[in-house]
């Protein structure tokens, strides 16, 4: 994590110097939001949650009506799967923490208020989070597996980023979708329980994010 933040700001540093001394400048934004993740699977029914996102950016002016947008942001995003525990069939939440490093070119359809941005998005996370006293919950779809068998997803992840970025000069709502090319389930061949059911474990991301953007 301490190596992200270090490259990010040295390319953030970077990128506001390049542009000093010309008309065209970089505006560095402070941005926070919600979340609403869905996973893509059909080895579970899964359930889309609210969750959160922050993080802070730099736009700045590129090639006639585009621009290019960088930025990392932080979230702990959100889905249920159904598990059978002591107190029957319940809805269990599951929480991703990540940072996610965007790289976007954006058309600009009205100058200061409206941009389409499109771009990669890199995610490093950690293990899916449960409730501890839940661990041990068998998952309706996967009877054989328990709740904390499919928490050790893959680490890194590559999403496609498309939306809009509209409002003021220097106040921005940003509304947004990912869809992860990396299959999030694909640590899960590791495990030596989902091994067992022979069955091949795969997982797409699915992550609408909706931001209020302050540029400096």
């Amino acid at each position: 994590m301490k190596k992200i933040l270090v490259v990010f700001v040295t390319l953030l540093t970077f990128s506001v110097s390049a542009q000093r001394g010309n008309n065209d400048s970089n505006r560095i934004g402070i941005s926070g939001g919600l979340t609403q993740m869905n996973l893509f699977t059909n080895n579970l029914s899964v359930t889309p949650e609210n969750g959160w996102i922050g993080g802070f950016s730099v736009r700045g002016n590129y090639y006639n009506d585009w621009q290019m947008s960088f930025g990392m942001f932080f979230t702990d995003s959100n889905f249920s799967v159904p598990t059978f525990g002591l107190s029957g069939v319940k809805e269990l939440s599951y929480k991703l923490s990540a940072v996610q490093i965007y790289l976007l070119p954006s058309y600009v359809i009205s100058e200061n208020h409206l941009n389409f941005e499109f771009g990669p998005v890199l995610q490093v996370n950690g293990k899916l989070a449960i409730d501890k006293t839940r661990e041990n919950d068998v998952l309706v779809d996967q009877p054989n597996l328990i709740a904390k068998d499919i928490t050790d997803v893959t680490k890194i992840n590559a999403n496609i980023y498309v939306g809009i970025n509209g409002g003021l000069k220097n106040f921005r709502a940003r509304i947004g979708y990912q869809y992860g090319l990396t299959n999030l389930f694909g640590n899960l061949r590791n495990n030596d329980n989902v091994q067992l059911t022979r069955e091949k474990f795969k997982a797409n991301l699915g992550l609408i994010s909706a931001q209020f953007t302050v540029y400096l």
